[in-house]
């Protein structure tokens, strides 16, 4: 079981900083994606904090199953959105060549004439469609069983989407991000029951989870271990912030991109030892933290590039702009189209999504 949940979390990690190292060398886009400053990065564990507090309340005030039933509808919209997304790059190349592939556009705008302000522009193809409903087949086994196979289906669409959408501008933000989500985590697991609480009763897919009683009960088994979303999406965006950073200085290198790889392959196996050991649900990030923060940092230390490592900004490399992410959901059937629709949705406003990190 927690091997299983360890190779899920390197998933998105893996890919993730994979394409940033790969972007930081192209360098050939032409829009700068949704990116985490330093005021957000102070801020995020406050709102989160609050976030997390809310939904304690709420489930000790009212009743569960109606919380979880508003929370399951809102997840399984999102989760078709996202899965599909995820799927539509690896399920074109099983469309025969003769698909006859059309092209679609819902278009939504405000007002009329020299005025007229596009609000919504979301572009899609046959082939989107075909992804949409394989994906809502997903939705609807998660929203009737909970099953906990498409529960990760839905996590790791959301971990893949967090990763493309989010990018650390330079590794002082990183810190400060992770510095604040470590406090966070230790105070609300170790100092009070909130964490664990909100996430036994919160039945939405923000967390993987894997069956430790397989073996025994199969498909049905029931006692699971948990890790939450948070403990894999934010340790890979310190991972994005420092994967590009030797392109910067023209080296063409991968050091640091394993470097933070395997830092959080120990964390993440530190944290799993520590809670088989004690029993008690850990704070994943207590153990990430350091070892996400101290491998690239020792790594630069003996390289003699820490003063070039905190210095670096990575908004001359510009990372590859996604419109669907950024915009709204826009799924586009060639990369013709979808530069095209790039240049005509720069007025369009941006949502800026955050994970809410949990406990294991």
């Amino acid at each position: 079981a927690y091997g299983s949940l360890v190779l899920m979390a390197l998933l998105p990690i893996f890919f993730g900083a994979l394409r940033s190292v790969s972007c930081a060398k192209s360098k050939n886009s032409s829009e700068m994606p949704e990116t985490i400053t330093s005021r957000d990065a102070a801020r995020f564990p406050i709102v989160a904090s609050c976030t997390l507090l809310g939904l304690y309340l709420f489930f000790k005030i009212f009743s569960q199953e109606y919380i979880n039933l508003l929370l399951s509808m809102y997840f399984f919209v999102l989760g078709i959105l996202a899965l599909s997304h995820t799927i539509s790059p690896m399920m074109n190349r099983f469309f025969p060549a003769n698909f006859p592939n059309k092209q679609y556009q819902l278009l939504f705008t405000q007002g009329s004439g020299e005025s007229k302000e596009e609000i919504v522009n979301y572009e899609f193809d046959t082939k989107d469609l075909v992804c949409l409903a394989l994906s809502s087949v997903v939705g609807v086994w998660y929203l009737l069983r909970k099953h906990w196979i498409a529960n990760n289906l839905f996590g790791l669409a959301f971990s893949l989407n967090g990763v493309e959408l989010l990018h650390l501008n330079n590794v002082s933000t990183g810190c400060i991000l992770l510095g604040g989500l470590f406090i966070y985590d230790v105070f609300w697991v170790f100092g009070t029951n909130v964490m664990v609480t909100v996430a036994k009763s919160f039945e939405a897919p923000i967390k993987l989870v894997f069956p430790q009683d397989l073996l025994e009960k199969g498909l049905e088994a029931d006692n699971f271990a948990m890790l939450g979303l948070g403990d894999i999406v934010i340790p890979d965006l310190r991972s994005m912030g420092s994967a590009p950073f030797p392109y910067s200085l023209k080296k063409n290198t991968h050091t640091y991109f394993y470097t933070s790889f395997v830092a959080y392959i120990f964390g993440l196996g530190l944290t799993i030892f520590i809670m088989h050991i004690f029993k008690h649900a850990q704070p994943a990030l207590l153990y990430l933290v350091p070892a996400c923060i101290g491998f690239p940092l020792l790594v630069a230390l003996a390289k003699g590039e820490v003063t070039e490592m905190f210095s670096y900004e990575s908004s001359a490399e510009i990372l590859p702009h996604t419109p669907r992410l950024t915009h709204f959901p826009t799924v586009s059937g060639s990369p013709a189209s979808l530069a095209d629709s790039m240049q005509q949705k720069l007025s369009c406003p941006r949502r800026r999504r955050q994970q809410s990190p949990s406990a294991m």
